[in-house]
């Protein structure tokens, strides 16, 4: 694979991985919850989204996949503690950090399917 198509393969990548974190955050809107990041990065990794519903803050890892099993797969170990340790300096930053409850989520966008979401998945 050239360079050329390299990068066209990386910005296809790229844009998929948007467009299934804008559906899952659809999906949660229509479920009650606030988007309050999208995207968050800090040294110590990214979260795909922050969503809010009163006093409790959803983590939520977003992977777009064909089957639910490897979407559910592909969120690791490394993964899951990248998400923990970011929402950690997230929650460090929140004046009400002592009253939020915090749950890490899990939500599969397959295509033409409505999205799966597993909470508290780790």
């Amino acid at each position: 694979m050239d360079s050329k198509s390299a990068k066209n393969a990386r910005r296809k990548a790229q844009f998929k991985g948007y467009l299934a974190e804008y559906l899952a955050a659809t999906y949660l809107i229509l479920k009650g919850y606030r988007i309050a990041n999208m995207r968050y990065k800090t040294k110590l990794g990214e979260i795909d989204i922050i969503a809010r519903k009163k006093d409790l803050a959803i983590f939520v890892e977003v992977k777009a996949r064909a089957d639910v099993q490897k979407g559910v797969d592909a969120v690791t170990y490394p993964s899951q503690k990248r998400i923990k340790n970011a929402s950690d300096i997230w929650l460090s930053k929140q004046k009400n950090s002592h009253l939020i409850s915090l749950r890490y989520d899990i939500i599969v966008i397959r295509p033409l399917q409505l999205p799966v979401h597993f909470l508290d998945a780790f």
